[in-house]
């Protein structure tokens, strides 16, 4: 399963990597991942507090690639073959002032598709209200 937002925000780069990365002030803007504490550091842990639906979640990743003012990517501990998953945050700047977002996560692996489908829909909205909110609140802060 993969689940992928592409949107231009009109804001700069650096104050949406900012938003992205500023995560105590997560509860502030996101409906999907509530509180959120993490390193920018490979091997990190990244402890978040996520509503999937009417439920609510705490768990922990791991972040696996920073490439400061580009990309943040985490993933889960593996289980085994049977499921995996990563989550990318890209930041392009445009050249005009504004910025091409892309929010990625992707679920793999032998039970990903029974996964899919008992959550499958509230991923996708808690991605897509967490993709609508971030370019809300980078462009309020222009």
């Amino acid at each position: 399963m993969k689940i992928e937002f592409i949107r231009e925000i009109a804001a700069p780069p650096e104050l949406v990597w900012q938003v992205i990365t500023e995560f105590s002030s997560y509860g502030e803007w996101n409906p999907f991942v509530t509180a959120c504490d993490a390193e920018l550091r490979a091997g990190a842990p990244i402890s978040m507090t996520v509503v999937l639906g009417k439920n609510t979640r705490d768990q922990v990743e791991f972040v696996s690639q920073v490439i400061p003012g580009e990309l943040f990517e985490y993933r889960m501990k593996p289980v085994g073959p049977l499921l995996h998953s990563y989550r990318q945050h890209e930041v392009m700047g445009l050249g005009d002032g504004n910025t091409r977002y892309r929010s990625t996560f992707e679920l793999n692996g032998w039970i990903s598709g029974l996964v899919g489908l008992s959550l499958g829909s509230a991923l996708q909205d808690g991605f897509q209200g967490m993709t609508d909110s971030l370019v809300s609140r980078a462009e309020s802060l222009v």
